[in-house]
């Protein structure tokens, strides 16, 4: 049933913006970035009632939400928010997606992260497919400021948060063109696979540990 939907959900968005991909990559990262605001809700509000604390659950999913919202601000540096239409379309599909996975997540939590795995997967894909098709015009093009600013020179704490193929502080992209952007944006979403399927092989409250609590 998630496989169909998450299906559904990527025919009607690459049959939408087929010609569009800057603002297919808005889309995309307006609603990428909801399931870990719906997981932080969550989390949350069961921490309010004090029934558990996961306390590295929470920082990964906000490094993960952080991580994604600079996804969404070079997507709009490119241009891809300038069309009302297009901003009315994605902000609805979040507010409509932020209460299902909300629901989802309460009810049964692997489902909602492999549902979200599901969707990392397919933006990896999307970006590489991406990659290969314009790669001569993308290293062309520059880096976008704020590229620069979040892979580059800016505090790297919360881009090593949730990277899970290695100690923190061995990811450094290189960020020279746009092609450097939209590579390091495909390997995010591959770190996002990984960390929905550690969180789904998480059995117990304390088997989720941030990449900086693990000692390597």
């Amino acid at each position: 049933m998630i496989k169909f939907f998450v299906s559904v959900l990527v025919f009607v968005i690459d049959t939408l913006y087929r010609d569009r991909p800057y603002q297919r990559f808005y889309l995309l990262e307006t609603v990428a970035r909801v399931p870990y605001f719906s997981y932080l809700s969550v989390l949350h509000l069961y921490e309010t009632f004090g029934w558990w604390r996961k306390a590295d659950w929470l920082k990964v999913h906000f490094a993960q939400a952080w991580n994604e919202l600079h996804h969404l601000l070079i997507m709009e540096s490119l241009g891809g928010n300038k069309s009302w239409s297009d901003r009315f379309v994605a902000q609805h599909a979040a507010f409509f997606y932020y209460w299902v996975i909300v629901a989802l997540y309460m009810v049964a939590p692997r489902s909602a992260y492999h549902f979200m795995e599901l969707v990392e997967g397919h933006a990896h894909h999307t970006y590489d497919t991406f990659l290969k098709e314009n790669e001569s015009e993308l290293k062309a093009q520059p880096a976008p400021q704020v590229a620069i600013n979040y892979y580059r020179d800016g505090d790297l704490y919360m881009f090593d948060e949730f990277q899970r193929s290695g100690a923190p502080e061995t990811r450094r992209p290189k960020i020279d063109n746009l092609y450097d952007v939209f590579v390091n944006i495909r390997d995010d979403e591959a770190q996002h696979v990984k960390t929905m399927l550690a969180c789904q092989q998480a059995d117990a409250q304390n088997t989720f540990k941030s990449p900086h609590s693990v000692e390597h």
